[in-house]
Order: C-alpha cells, then sequence, then structure tokens
C-alpha cells in the first residue's frame, strides 16, 4: 500500500470520527469501506496510530475509550470551549459520587452494601440517576433474602471518563477516603467536554442527596 492510499483512508477516518460525534471500533470503521476496498486489520490500525500523532500539539485529539476511538477536545481547552454553552455542566452531589466511587471500586456490589459502607441510607434518586445515565447497570442478584440487586458500571461509564478499562482507575491505596474519590470523579466531570447534549438526568437538588455521614463514615482503605 502507497503513502497516498494510507493518507486517503487517514482523511476518511478523520472525518467520520468527526461526524459520527461517538466511539467507534476498529471494526466498525472497516465496514463502512466496501468490501473490494476494505483495508485490512493492519492497515486500519496504522492510519488511525498516524491520525493520532497528526493531531499532536493541536487543541483536538484522537482518543481509545472502552467503545472505541473517538475525537475529543483536549482537557486543557475544555474551559474555553465549555464557554460555547449555555448551561453550565452538571454538577453532583457528594452523595452520588461517593456511591459512583463505591459501585467503581467495590463492584458488584449491593445498595445494602453501600448504605453499610457509607453508614446512611442511598437515595432511590441517585441510583435512578446513576442509572438513567448507563453509569451503572444490574449484573444479577445477591442470593440472600430478598435477592438485592447487584450493581456495576457499564461501558459508558468508562467511555465518559476516557477510559478502557477499570484497571485505568486510580489504585485505591493512593486514595484516602470516599470524598477524595468523590471529588475525582468530579474535577473528571467538570473537566471534560461532553460531546451529547444534556439529558437533564443528575439533578443535584436536595432530593438527590442523603443524610450527611457522621465523622466516624468507614473510608475505602
Amino acid at each position: 500500500m502507497n503513502e497516498e492510499h494510507l493518507a486517503r483512508i487517514q482523511a476518511i477516518v478523520e472525518a467520520v470520527l468527526l461526524a459520527a460525534g461517538k466511539p467507534m471500533t476498529l471494526d466498525q470503521l472497516r465496514e463502512l469501506f466496501a468490501e473490494d476496498e476494505r483495508p485490512a486489520r493492519q492497515v486500519m490500525e496504522l492510519a488511525l496510530t498516524n491520525l493520532g500523532a497528526s493531531f499532536e500539539g493541536r487543541g483536538v485529539e484522537l482518543r481509545k475509550v472502552a467503545s472505541g476511538y473517538r475525537l475529543q477536545v483536549r482537557e486543557e481547552f475544555a474551559p474555553w470551549v465549555g464557554r460555547l454553552f449555555e448551561e453550565k455542566p452538571q454538577r453532583y452531589s457528594r452523595a452520588l459520587l461517593e456511591t459512583l466511587a463505591l459501585i467503581a471500586y467495590r463492584q458488584p456490589i449491593t445498595r445494602g452494601e453501600i448504605e453499610d459502607i457509607r453508614g446512611v441510607t442511598v437515595s432511590s434518586n441517585i441510583i435512578r440517576t446513576l442509572l438513567e445515565r448507563e453509569w451503572i447497570r444490574v449484573v444479577g442478584h445477591r442470593d440472600v433474602p430478598g435477592r438485592p440487586a447487584m450493581y456495576a458500571t457499564t461501558r459508558q461509564f468508562l467511555d465518559y471518563f476516557s477510559l478502557t478499562g477499570l484497571d485505568e482507575l486510580p489504585p485505591l491505596a493512593e486514595v484516602r477516603d470516599l470524598e477524595e474519590i468523590g471529588r475525582e470523579i468530579e474535577n473528571s466531570i467538570q473537566g471534560e467536554v461532553r460531546h451529547d447534549s444534556p439529558n437533564g438526568s443528575g439533578d443535584s437538588s436536595d432530593a438527590e442527596g442523603d443524610q450527611q455521614p457522621p465523622e466516624s463514615d468507614q473510608t475505602l482503605h
């Protein structure tokens, strides 16, 4: 394959990812080509590598996340790009962020187990918000009386925080407590320029929260 053909594939991939507005896998990109001109996987990988290198030093980057590849604004430029939008980034309550952190680090986990660790009741609004955002899902039921649902994070959760897998989460030993985990997640949320339109979920009003945990609340060590 000559350089001109490779550059053509690279340009097509760039246009597709720009228009898609969502991650696309390598195979999904290949399937956009007619069968008789479909590039081999190795060629597509090379085109993606070259495309990523072409964005060095620019305001956007090619990023691989759990669902595939996507073009996104570099985090350092998010404050300026964010001024284009009237709606401010959603802010989430400490209770929601702590609940999400527990699910991410202790999955699969039940609502009762979350409450045991936090020492307070988890609001139904929190679980509903996380489910509606598709950051968590029910992966089964604990084999105990009442068969409570067990929750785990989703591929959409990984995509939102620009992760390819849970192994990219900060090691638990580096996080002092739930509040610090919550701040880390909130910083990621506030620093990200979202590619989708706000859907209104994730309301951070008082209805979403729960009682403030006591000072003796357990921490994740």
